[in-house]
C-alpha cells in the first residue's frame, strides 16, 4: 500500500522572532496571509492539503517533536495521534524519515512511502500529484529503488545539494543518478547551472521508496543507526513503544539522508538511485527572504504579510506583522527585514537573513529562553 510521510522538524531558527518552541515555523499561519492578518494558512497544513487527491488521510503520516504533538493534532484535525510519530529529540532527517518508514513498515510490510518536508510550497498541485505518482510507480517497479525529486536550477544556488543525471530509466520519463553533489561553492554551482537541467538538478529532499529498500539502505550504510531504529520498530504499537523510543533514539547518530544512505547508494549496485524531474514552481520556505518570495511586492519592492505597515522613500521592505493592531513603519530604508511579534523584534539587512541563526542563539544567551 502506498503512505506519505512529513517531515514536520526541525527547529526554524532562520524564521525567528515568529517562529518559537510554543509554535515552530511548520505552524505559523503565514502562508497567504493578507496585510490585515486574515487568512493565513501554516507550511504543514499546505504540505497536507497537496496529498489530498493522492492518498486517502488515514495513510498520511506526520513525523515531528514530541513537544509538538498536541499542537499539530489541534492545527491538524484529520490526523490521528496513531499517525503522529513523535521523534523525542531532533536526530537530523536520516533517523526522522528511518523512524517513520520504520513505524509504517512495523504495520505494513508492504509499505510504499512517499517522504515531504512541511517547508516546501509548490505549484500547480495537480501536477505534482501526477509526478509523485509517477514516483510511486518506479520505486514499485524495482526493489531497491530510491526515487528522489529533481528541480530544475533557476540559478546558480550554494544552498542546495545537486543531482548528477545520468542514463535515462525507459518507460518511467526519470534518469539514474550518478552523483549526489553536496552544496556547491559558488563558481561549482555556476558550471553545474550552465551544464543545464539535463545534466544537474536541484535535490528537492522529497521521495518514494519501499520501507523495505530503504530500511535495507540504512542497514547497508549506516548499520547501528538500523540496529536502533530495528529496535524500536519490534516494540512499536505495543505497551513498550514510548519507553524504547525514548531510550533508544537519543542515542542514533545525527546524520543527514542524503549523507548517509543517498550518496553511497548512488555508487553502490545493489541499489538504484532515481531521479523524476519536477518541472514546476518549488520553493523551500527557510528563510525570511524565501518567505518574502511568497508575496506580491509593490512598485516600490515592498511585501507585506500581517498587520499594516507603510513606507516613507523606502525601497524593498520585508515587513511581517503577528500583531494587527501594530504599524510598521519606515523612512528612507532600503532591503529591509522586519519582523514584529508580540515578544520581539526583528530588523535585518536583507542580504545578512543568514546570521539570524547566530542571533537566535545570542538572544537565548542574553535574553533567555522565553524569547525562544
Amino acid at each position: 500500500m502506498r503512505y506519505a510521510l512529513i517531515i514536520a522538524g526541525g527547529s526554524g531558527t532562520r524564521l525567528w522572532p515568529m517562529s518559537v518552541k510554543g509554535l515552530p515555523k511548520q505552524l505559523i499561519p503565514f502562508i497567504g496571509s493578507d496585510p490585515q492578518g486574515s487568512g493565513g494558512r501554516s507550511l504543514l497544513q499546505e504540505a497536507v492539503v497537496r496529498l489530498e487527491g493522492l492518498l486517502p488521510a488515514e495513510q498520511v503520516y506526520v513525523c515531528a517533536g514530541a513537544a509538538t504533538r498536541e499542537v499539530m493534532l489541534e492545527k491538524l484535525p484529520g490526523l490521528t495521534p496513531d499517525r503522529f510519530i513523535a521523534e523525542p529529540t531532533g536526530r537530523d532527517t536520516l533517523n526522522a524519515v528511518g523512524l517513520g518508514c520504520a513505524a509504517i513498515h512495523s504495520r505494513d510490510p508492504d509499505a510504499v512511502v512517499a517522504v515531504f518536508t512541511a517547508d516546501h510550497l509548490i505549484e500547480p498541485q495537480d501536477e505534482l500529484r501526477r509526478i509523485v505518482d509517477r514516483g510511486f510507480a518506479l520505486a514499485e517497479a524495482g526493489g531497491r529503488t530510491l526515487v528522489t525529486f529533481g528541480i530544475a536550477p533557476t540559478h546558480a544556488a550554494t544552498g542546495y545539494g545537486y543531482l548528477q543525471l545520468g542514463a535515462a530509466i525507459p518507460g518511467h520519463d526519470a534518469f539514474v543518478v550518478d552523483q549526489f553533489k553536496e552544496k556547491p561553492a559558488a563558481d561549482v554551482a555556476a558550471a553545474y547551472h550552465a551544464a543545464g537541467a539535463d545534466k544537474y538538478l536541484w535535490n528537492s529532499g522529497m521521495f518514494v521508496w519501499r520501507a523495505s529498500a530503504v530500511m535495507d539502505a540504512i542497514a547497508r550504510f549506516a548499520p547501528e543507526n538500523h540496529a536502533g531504529l530495528t529496535e524500536i520498530a519490534a516494540a512499536w504499537g505495543g505497551g513498550d513503544q514510548d519507553a524504547t523510543l525514548n531510550r533508544v533514539f537519543p542515542g542514533l547518530e545525527k546524520i543527514s539522508v542524503d549523507f548517509a544512505i543517498m550518496e553511497p547508494a548512488s555508487a553502490d549496485p545493489d541499489f538504484t538511485v532515481a531521479a523524476v524531474p519536477m518541472p514546476l514552481n518549488w520553493l523551500d520556505v527557510g528563510s525570511w527572504p524565501s518567505f518574502g518570495e511568497t508575496l506580491t511586492p509593490d512598485a516600490a519592492g515592498h511585501r507585506a504579510s500581517g498587520g499594516a505597515a507603510i513606507h516613507h522613500e523606502s525601497r524593498n521592505v520585508l515587513t511581517v506583522n503577528d500583531q494587527p493592531g501594530h504599524l510598521v513603519t519606515t523612512i528612507g530604508c532600503e532591503d529591509l527585514i522586519v519582523i514584529h511579534t508580540k515578544h520581539a523584534t526583528l530588523v535585518c539587512k536583507a542580504d545578512r537573513a543568514e546570521e539570524i541563526k547566530k542571533l537566535h542563539g545570542l538572544v537565548g544567551e542574553q535574553a533567555g529562553a522565553e524569547y525562544l
